[in-house]
């Protein structure tokens, strides 16, 4: 089965994050959670993380880690094959317990520090969004123990935990001062349930696979475009990353090839039925060659409607001469010009 496309880099940063097996709990007793931060101090101590924020809920956990090397893959195939193994140890079951592989989205951690302030609220405020405490709950933030907002809301120091980052990114001190000021702003966002749920961050850190402006994400791109395309011909690698590079690839390919041929370039001006038909069959033939673009974003873009009919388009190439030709010709025109 074709795996997603996992960005490591020496320095890289990271929110994690893994659901249980079919929504089951994975965190149900206080042994399962003692079980899994020693796990992440194990690995700390293994890999050289550096963890600056996390918290376990009842079916899923969420991790804000940095990599000082390029090993997030190894590290979490480690943590979660050893916690896995022993929670399944504990109930004498076999079987998976998490459901498939992490979710891994990379932060931009450079700058001002404005979408590692983002993973750190939306990580923290968890207990707040499920209802466990916070709003109108009358329970205090830092009473959810499961997590590492109440070591930046105390005096106490985990080894493992590095508190400076995030308090740094909140122009804060590392001093008792500092993180007073840090728990008292949480603790008032916390209040407000329905402020956490509508967080204009949630969307990008559920779906996307990476956190950052657009700039941030086309240097990831350009990092895994050398490496991505002989995984993919194997078909070994997939996700939200591929995607994103296979599209940018085929926009540009698409790009080439219209003008090459004298049609327009936006999808409405190529829209109408029957509209430059034999035209788009054979631009959409080229780019098939050349990326991993879908039938469907290739229907989009280029004003074909169902995927299907993409499918069905470039299948006249190889079935009508007069377009087979024509195929042939943007090629050896667009290779020449490469």
């Amino acid at each position: 089965m074709a795996r997603p496309l996992r960005y490591e880099a020496a320095g890289a940063v990271y929110h994690v994050m893994a659901r249980g097996d079919g929504g089951k709990d994975v965190f149900e007793t206080d042994s399962d959670r003692h079980d899994w931060r020693s796990r992440i101090e194990e690995a700390w101590g293994r890999f050289g993380w550096r963890v600056h924020a996390y918290v376990l809920m009842g079916n899923h956990f969420h991790l804000l880690l940095e990599t000082p090397e390029p090993n997030l893959v190894k590290g979490m195939k480690w943590m979660m094959g050893a916690y896995s193994q022993a929670w399944n140890r504990r109930r004498k079951r076999r079987g998976h317990v998490f459901q498939g592989r992490y979710k891994a989205v990379v932060v931009n951690g450079e700058g001002d520090d404005h979408y590692f302030r983002i993973v750190a609220d939306y990580i923290h405020l968890n207990p707040v969004r499920s209802g466990w405490v916070g709003g109108d709950t009358g329970r205090e933030l830092k009473e959810w123990a499961w997590s590492s907002f109440p070591t930046y809301a105390s005096r106490r120091t985990l080894p493992w935990l590095e508190t400076d980052r995030v308090l740094r990114a909140f122009e804060l001190a590392g001093n008792r001062r500092g993180r007073a000021a840090y728990a008292s702003y949480l603790e008032a966002r916390a209040k407000d349930r329905e402020g956490t749920l509508n967080d204009e961050s949630l969307k990008s850190l559920r779906r996307g696979w990476y956190l950052g402006e657009e700039g941030f994400g086309d240097q990831l791109l350009d990092v895994l475009a050398g490496g991505l395309r002989p995984k993919r011909k194997r078909g070994s690698v997939t996700g939200a990353g591929a995607r994103a590079h296979d599209e940018r690839e085929a926009e540009r390919r698409i790009r080439e090839a219209v003008l090459g041929l004298g049609l327009p370039t936006r999808p409405a001006e190529l829209s109408g039925r029957g509209r430059y038909r034999d035209e788009k069959a054979v631009v959409e033939w080229w780019v098939k060659r050349q990326t991993s673009a879908s039938n469907a974003w290739l229907g989009e873009r280029l004003a074909m409607g169902h995927p299907g009919s993409v499918s069905r388009e470039v299948g006249r190439i190889a079935k009508e001469p007069n377009l087979a030709r024509q195929a042939k010709a943007l090629e050896r025109m667009l290779k020449c010009e490469a």
